[in-house]
């Protein structure tokens, strides 16, 4: 029997409309500027998603296994005890501090990417969050190329930032200080981590931590390269089957 177009066409047009309307309802958002614009992009787009930011400086040295910020719990991913201080950007000109105490997260692993994941902290947060941001100092000094990761739920890395060249990533008063943040509308989440894999830097990361809890598919929808893949598969097999009907 020859293929119907009439029955193709109603399934082909479905799968694609579907993958098409679920693009908007996923989607990764990341900031990586100097601490001043990174904070202000992070505050304008937790508005623009109707949501409300929290701000918790760190004020006090973090110290031990974790400690607890009242909303969340510090850790080193790896389990070890933490080191932290107010942190003076290298470089900076004013000379600049960091909003907080900054907890040192040298770089140490099997390798770049997730292989050096246990030398970063994590947030345990108490109730659900889905976007972050905080200050990163003395990075991007060395040991290029070197990355900045933040994940969510134990979910797949989020690249916050990527240095190739000595002093790219000095942009806070021309000091050797970044803000990162990052965004995921798809899910609600408790853990959060961070990390670094430029293996020999000194890393640190903290100052203060921002966060919020944003409405699923509140962010500007931006499609991921695997929806759009199944969305060119469903409009290409209707293209086909138009070839085939003109053929009969």
């Amino acid at each position: 029997m020859k293929p119907s177009f009439k029955r193709f066409a109603p399934i082909a047009l479905f799968a694609a409309s579907s993958v098409a309307a679920s693009l908007a309802n996923a989607t990764i958002v990341t900031v990586y500027d100097d601490f001043d614009g990174g904070l202000a992009n992070f505050n304008s787009t937790v508005a623009a998603a109707g949501g409300t930011a929290t701000h918790d400086v760190w004020s006090s040295a973090l110290s031990g296994t974790s400690s607890d910020q009242g909303d969340y719990v510090v850790s080193m991913n790896d389990g070890s005890s933490m080191f932290s201080s107010v942190y003076t950007l290298y470089n900076s000109s004013p000379s600049r501090q960091t909003s907080g105490h900054m907890v040192s997260i040298d770089p140490a692993g099997s390798g770049p990417g997730i292989g050096a994941i246990g030398s970063g902290m994590t947030l345990t947060f108490d109730t659900a969050v889905n976007a972050i941001g905080f200050e990163v100092g003395d990075w991007s000094t060395c040991c290029q190329p070197s990355d900045l990761y933040i994940s969510f739920d134990d979910g797949a890395p989020i690249l916050v930032g990527h240095s190739t060249t000595l002093g790219d990533g000095y942009l806070t008063n021309g000091g050797a200080g970044v803000f990162v943040a990052a965004f995921d509308d798809s899910g609600n989440f408790t853990k959060v981590q961070f990390w670094g894999d430029g293996f020999g830097e000194v890393l640190n990361a903290g100052g203060t931590i921002h966060y919020a809890l944003l409405e699923q598919g509140s962010l500007p929808g931006v499609p991921e390269p695997a929806s759009l893949a199944l969305l060119g598969i469903g409009m290409a097999g209707l293209a086909a089957a138009r070839r085939r009907k003109t053929r009969v």
